[in-house]
C-alpha cells in the first residue's frame, strides 16, 4: 500500500516519460500473464568455479517454446541481494519468458573480470539446459539495474574480438536500467577502483575493457536503456552517450527517460518494466534475432 502511494506521488510530481527509438509497430503487453512457478537456491556455475554461485529459476506455464532472460541485480559490484530482483523477474516470466535471477561474486574480493564470468556463466548454463527447460537457446537476453545493468550491458556488447569474449555467450537482447556505460567516467570512485583493483592510470586498457560505451561494435544485440533524468548516483549522461553509439553503429536501441526521477525512484517504478518487456517481446519472442555461429551451443571460460 505504501509502495503504491509512494509510486502515485511520484508520478504526479514527475509527468511523464520521453522514450526514442521505439518501433511503430511495438505493442504493448501484447502477451497476456501467466503463472509462473520458481525453483530458488541452485547453484548454476560448474564444479571447480572460484565460488559456488546461485540463482533462481521462473518458468512460466506452458509448453513453450520460451525465449529467457538472465536477471542481474545492483549494488555498486559490492552487495546487496538478487532478491533484489525478484518483482521484476516474476513480471518478466509472467510474460512468457524463463528468467534466470542470478548472483555473482562482489568486489573487491573478486576483480572484474570475475563478475562479467559469472553472467557468462549464467548464458552458458540456460543454452546448457535449453532441452530440459524448452528454451529457445538464440532467444537469450540480460536484464539488470545499475551495477547489474553494466554487467547486462557489458555482456551484451562483449564480442567475438573483444579480450573477455567467451564462445556460446552471445545474447540477442539487453534492457538495462541506471547503467554507468563508462566506468573511465568514475576514474576517482572507490566502487569502480574496487571493482578494477587498479587505478586507471595503472591500466587503463582493463578500465576500457570493463566499460561497455567502449565496447559497442555494428554485431551487438538490440538494447533498451531506461534512466531517471534527476539521477545524480549514476548520471543521465551515461544513457545518452550509450544511446548514440548504439545509433552511430546501426544497433536498434530504445531510451527511455523518467523525468524528475533519480536512482532508486527509477528503479521502483511499473513503466520502464513494462516498456521493457514490450522490448523484449520484439527483440526476443516475435523478430529473427542476430545470431552467430558462437550462440549455438555451450562454451568454456578460462580463469
Amino acid at each position: 500500500m505504501i509502495r503504491h502511494a509512494l509510486l502515485a506521488s511520484l508520478l504526479l510530481l514527475t509527468g511523464c516519460a520521453s522514450h526514442e527509438g521505439r518501433p511503430s509497430n511495438a505493442r504493448i503487453g501484447s502477451v497476456g500473464p501467466v503463472d509462473v512457478t520458481v525453483t530458488r537456491d541452485f547453484v548454476y556455475t560448474p564444479q571447480g568455479w572460484p565460488q559456488a554461485l546461485k540463482a533462481d529459476l521462473y518458468k512460466p506455464a506452458g509448453n513453450g517454446p520460451f525465449p529467457a532472460v538472465v536477471m542481474i541485480h545492483g549494488g555498486g559490484w559490492e552487495g546487496r541481494t538478487r532478491q533484489d530482483m525478484n518483482d521484476i523477474s516474476q513480471r518478466v516470466a509472467e510474460r512468457g519468458y524463463v528468467v534466470l535471477n542470478m548472483s555473482y561474486r562482489f568486489a573487491p574480493q573478486w576483480h572484474f573480470p570475475a563478475q562479467l564470468q559469472d553472467v557468462q556463466q549464467a548464458v552458458l548454463w540456460l543454452r546448457a539446459h535449453a532441452s530440459d527447460l524448452n528454451v529457445l537457446k538464440n532467444r537469450i537476453g540480460t536484464w539488470g539495474y545499475s551495477a547489474g545493468a553494466h554487467l547486462a550491458a557489458l555482456a551484451g556488447v562483449t564480442s567475438p574480438s573483444d579480450k573477455w569474449f567467451v564462445e556460446g555467450t552471445r545474447v540477442q537482447a539487453v534492457v538495462a536500467g541506471g547503467t554507468p556505460v563508462d566506468i573511465r567516467y568514475y576514474k576517482d570512485g572507490p566502487l569502480t577502483n574496487g571493482l578494477t583493483g587498479v587505478s586507471y592510470d595503472e591500466n587503463p586498457g582493463l578500465w576500457r575493457e570493463a566499460s561497455p560505451l567502449a565496447l559497442v561494435s555494428s554485431d551487438d544485440p538490440p538494447m533498451f536503456l531506461y534512466h531517471g533524468t534527476f539521477d545524480f548516483t549514476v548520471g543521465v549522461n551515461n544513457a545518452h552517450a550509450m544511446y548514440e553509439a548504439l545509433n552511430a553503429n546501426n544497433i536498434p536501441a530504445e531510451l527511455y527517460l523518467i523525468r524528475g526521477l533519480e536512482h532508486m525512484t527509477t528503479f521502483i517504478v511499473d513503466s520502464p518494466v513494462d516498456n521493457g518487456i514490450d522490448f523484449l517481446d520484439i527483440y526476443l519472442r516475435a523478430a529473427k534475432p542476430k545470431l552467430s555461429e558462437e550462440t549455438s551451443g555451450g562454451g568454456r571460460i578460462l580463469r
